[in-house]
This record gives structure tokens, C-alpha cells and sequence, in this order.
């Protein structure tokens, strides 16, 4: 027996698979208290969610218990007896000088020992982790274990936070975020908040925060302005024109051109040598509507007859003009103050936090863009990330996450939709961007209409309460083979209680995410409360002035 081995004997192995093992728990362990003690710990023997250690000779698998069930049998009196069985996912060896490896190369065979893992042998396993002090929760089986993880595998290699509504997946984000900061004070996040839930107005319009104030760099998407002449000419396709329209690629072809011819203009005036359909300097929207208009009006020869491209922009010139006149697009299309090519910077230094105010987390709240829009203007902050940093001469010390929120909504699972050129994009920061300091956090509810590239490069997945029978089979296919029956215990999660697989976690853990301090503004409208105590009356003309305004408190 290894030093610090517990010697709690709780059972034997009964099968081994390749994926698996089953175990036969000892008759004195089988009663309906089967408490046992470990160090100064007290437990239930073998219980979902423990871990114990299979020894074998020179052999020391660690497994992690998931299944339990009882099984009848009748001895030689025809009196009935019952023996207990327990089901475990192997999830690497104990090395004879104490150390932990992932991965099991040596199976032992039926008959071999099963005994209760303690602290002191679990405190080995997590001990290279616990040096980085970035605690997110406690161990389900031992309360008073704070788990860390590796910061270095969860933010360099991406991750994914999945969980049904209202499992805690805000509450793990807020959670995680706080401690993030704690443990690591040079931070650099940004998030995409579709719901205002990070930061939000009071009643007295001050902003509030779940995170410090001295921290936190909250930008309104409507009032900073995301200007059109920075989004790249995939990001303008899917803003003005229908790619189902049968004459998308006349569209696309010509606004190319004019793009291009644009930008060489304004390249000129500011003695820039090169240009591309994508470099962000400044063009005039009004102008290439005006280049649009002329060619789908053009006639020839006194108006006996019509240009090669008359009648061929209705479409496109109906659908700029309408995206124009809305006023909920203004934030995009009518920039006052990102309105020339020197004001690039300025929106750069708000975006990573190295504007006026310093921080280590800029929050954009999108609650307030319209829908349709919103995957645009998500794509262009993504880029704007990942652009950043790719020409950043100091990205190895200037690392970004960009925290991706409701992912489905703009990064869908959907091929040949109607934000392809924004999908595009943010799978390329998921393939290319942890190259150059740039990764993401996604974050879910629905991982089946996820993009499948985007869960790929995830090489790390905080799992909440999951319900659906399709999620739950997804979830097991992202995961390594052996650990895939883990996700059976996905349905029966608390709120705030995680499954953490992949290479942040020493090995696949069950933890309870610490509560966040503040904690988010994304609780469940209180229907009792409401329908008890709720207001006689409301001010209709403040909610359609409200509506009219686009303004949400």
C-alpha cells in the first residue's frame, strides 16, 4: 500500500469493460446506513459522485462512482438476500510515489480491492492545481474540498458552460468571472450580455454591477457605436442583403466593387498603401447607396435604353433604405462620434478595458439592439477581440476570453443561415484565436443547436442540470468514451451544482459552484409575489413610450 493510502475496504470488482467497471460493495457496507469513516471524514460508502481507488497489486486505478443499485438473490434456505452494486468510469492511475495521471493503462481484473478515497488522497490529485489558487467550488462528495482549476487549460483552450434554464448557468458565470479576477488580477474579458444581466440601470439610472466597480467596464451597444465601415464585407452582406433573394450575388458582387472602390478613396486621404475589401477605414454608407441607386436606375441613349444593371438592385435598395430610416439601427449605421478613420482607436481602448477607466471585464450590453441584428454586432466585437490582439506585438501578455452568452442565438448549429458570414467568423476565433491570446467562453442552453465546430474546439465543459434526452446524448459524444456515463448524473444537478470535464480538472468532478457575491439580476420573475402583492394599475403611456423608444429599465 502507498503512503497516505486510505485502507477502507468497501467492495470488490465484479466486471471490467473497456469503458467501465462494476463493483460488488462488501455485505457489512450493504445496510441502509453504510457509513464509514476516512481520516477524520465521515461518509457514505460508494455513494454517486465519490471516488475510490481499485488496488490490484502494483496497480491503483482512481474511478468515480455513478450508478448504484441493489440485486436479489436466494441462498440454499430460499431466504432472500441482496447485494449492492456500484458502477465506475475509471479516470486515471496513482503512480507508486503518489502523483496522478490521467488516462488508465493498466486494467485490474474481477476480484480486485475497492477502497473509499479520503482527503489526504484526494488533496494529492488536485494538489498541481490548487498552486494556482483559482477556486470555483466545492467537491459534492467533501464539502470542505475547495476545487481549483487550471486557468491555463480553461481560458487558453477554450470552454463551454451548458445547462437547461434556470440550472445556474448566470450564477457559474458570474461565479467563475469573480473569481477569476480574485486569482488573477490583470485579467482581460470581455462579455456579450444579451439579457442585461451583468450590468444593468437602476430605477435611478446609476448602473449596477456583479462584479466591482473599479473592475467593470460597462458600454451600452446602442451608445457606443459599433460603426458599419469597421464590420468586415461578410458582416454588410448579412446586414443588407437576403441571401435567398435570387439576385444575392448581383448584390454581393456589387457592393464589393463599391466597397472597394470607397475605401481606395479614403485610403488616399490618410496614406495608407494598401487596402482590402476588409480594412477597417472609414467609407460613406450614403455614398454607395447613391452608387447602387444610379446603376439600378442607369438608362442610356436619351432613356431608350436601360443600363446593364437597371432593375436589379429593388431589393437591396428597399431593404438599406429600411435599415437606414429604423432608428434602432442608428447605433450602426448614422455613427456621430466613429465617424472617420482616426476614431478606431478610441473604440479599441474602450473595448479591452485600457480606455478612460481601466478595467478587467468590459460587459456590452446587447438587451437593447434589435434581434435581427444582434449576431452582427456580436461578430463584430469578436473580431474586434481577435483583430486586436492578432496585430497586438504583446498578445503573449495581453491574453483576452471573449464570454459568449445565449451562443445558439449567433453562432448556430445551422448551415447556409441567415448569419453564415457571422458564424464563419466566430468559429475562426475558436480555431485560430488562442494562437494570438484570443479565446472563448461559450455559454449555452441549448449545446444541439450549438455550432458543432465551436463545442470541438472546446477543450473544457462546466455541465449543469441538463434534462433533454437529446443535450444529455450530446453532451456524451464531446466527452472522451470512458467518461461519457458521467453525463447520467447531468438530470440530477442542484442549481449552481456543475459536472467539469476535460483538461481544467484533474479528473471528472462534481462541484457546487460557490455563490456568487453580487450575484446577477437574472432570478426568475416571482409569480406568487406578483399575483399576491402586484401593482393595481400600470402607466400604459410610459410602456408605449418605452416601445416607440426602444428603451428598456
Amino acid at each position: 500500500m502507498l503512503a497516505g493510502q486510505t485502507a477502507t475496504l468497501i467492495g470488490y470488482l465484479s466486471q471490467v469493460r473497456g469503458d467501465g467497471m462494476d463493483a460488488r460493495i462488501a455485505p457489512e457496507h450493504a445496510n441502509e446506513a453504510p457509513i464509514i469513516k476516512v481520516g477524520d471524514e465521515e461518509i457514505l460508502a460508494g455513494h454517486i459522485g465519490s471516488y475510490v481507488v481499485i488496488r490490484q497489486v502494483r496497480i491503483n486505478v482512481l474511478a468515480l462512482v455513478f450508478k448504484m443499485w441493489e440485486q436479489d438473490r436466494y441462498d440454499n434456505n430460499c431466504v432472500r438476500q441482496s447485494e449492492r452494486f456500484i458502477s465506475l468510469v475509471p479516470v486515471g492511475e496513482i503512480q507508486e510515489d503518489g502523483t496522478f495521471v490521467r488516462g488508465v493503462r493498466h486494467y485490474p481484473t474481477p476480484g480486485a480491492q475497492v477502497y473509499a478515497v479520503g482527503l489526504d488522497e484526494i488533496n494529492a490529485i488536485f494538489s498541481k492545481f490548487r498552486q494556482y489558487e483559482f477556486f470555483i467550488g466545492q467537491l459534492a462528495s467533501h464539502k470542505n474540498y475547495q476545487l481549483s482549476l487550471d486557468p491555463r487549460a480553461l481560458f487558453g483552450r477554450h470552454f463551454a458552460i451548458i445547462g437547461q434554464s434556470g440550472s445556474g448557468k448566470s450564477w457559474t458565470v458570474t461565479s467563475l468571472i469573480q473569481n477569476t479576477i480574485k486569482a488573477m488580477p490583470k485579467t482581460h474579458l470581455i462579455m456579450l450580455d444579451l439579457h442585461g444581466e451583468y450590468c444593468w440601470k437602476d430605477k435611478a439610472g446609476v448602473v449596477q454591477s456583479a462584479f466591482p466597480d473599479d473592475m467593470v467596464n460597462y458600454i451600452d451597444a446602442m451608445a457606443m457605436e459599433m460603426p458599419y465601415w469597421m464590420m468586415t464585407y461578410a458582416e454588410l452582406v448579412d446586414l443588407f442583403i437576403d441571401r435567398n433573394d435570387k439576385g444575392a450575388t448581383m448584390q454581393m458582387s456589387f457592393m464589393r466593387e463599391v466597397i472597394q472602390q470607397l475605401k481606395r478613396k479614403e485610403a488616399k486621404r490618410i496614406d495608407l498603401a494598401t487596402v482590402s475589401i476588409d480594412t477597417p477605414i472609414y467609407f460613406s454608407l450614403a455614398e454607395m447607396y447613391m452608387q447602387f441607386k444610379a446603376a439600378n436606375e442607369e438608362r442610356k441613349d436619351f432613356g431608350k435604353t436601360q443600363g446593364v444593371l437597371f432593375g436589379q438592385f429593388d431589393e437591396f435598395l428597399i431593404r438599406m433604405q429600411s435599415r437606414f430610416n429604423d432608428v434602432r439601427y442608428d447605433f450602426l449605421l448614422k455613427p456621430k462620434q466613429r465617424n472617420n478613420s482616426e476614431s478606431m482607436a478610441g473604440l479599441l481602448r474602450q473595448l479591452v478595458g485600457l480606455g478612460d477607466k481601466k478595467a478587467n471585464i468590459t460587459v456590452v450590453d446587447l438587451s437593447s439592439v434589435p434581434t435581427d441584428v444582434r449576431p452582427a454586432v456580436s461578430a463584430q466585437v469578436g473580431r474586434l477581440a481577435y483583430e486586436f490582439n492578432y496585430w497586438n506585438p504583446h498578445r503573449r501578455e495581453f491574453p483576452i476570453t471573449l464570454i459568449c452568452e445565449e451562443a445558439h442565438a449567433y453562432i448556430p448549429r445551422e448551415k447556409n443561415g441567415p448569419f453564415e458570414g457571422t458564424k464563419r467568423m466566430m468559429e475562426r476565433i475558436a480555431k485560430e484565436g488562442r494562437k494570438y491570446g484570443v479565446s472563448i467562453g461559450v455559454v449555452s442552453q441549448r449545446p444541439t443547436e450549438l455550432s458543432e465546430t465551436m463545442l470541438a474546439q472546446c477543450s473544457s465543459f462546466i455541465c449543469l442540470r441538463t434534462t433533454n434526452p437529446d443535450d444529455q446524448a450530446y453532451i456524451r459524444g464531446l466527452v472522451p468514451e470512458a467518461e461519457g456515463d458521467l453525463t447520467d448524473i447531468l438530470s440530477s444537478l442542484g442549481r449552481g451544482e456543475a459536472l467539469v470535464l476535460g483538461e481544467a480538472a484533474p479528473l471528472p468532478t462534481r462541484v457546487q459552484i460557490y455563490r456568487p457575491n453580487p450575484e446577477p439580476k437574472s432570478n426568475d420573475v416571482d409569480y406568487f409575489t406578483g399575483w399576491r402583492e402586484g401593482p393595481d394599475d400600470l402607466d400604459m403611456d410610459q410602456i408605449v413610450n418605452l416601445w416607440r423608444t426602444q428603451t428598456r429599465l
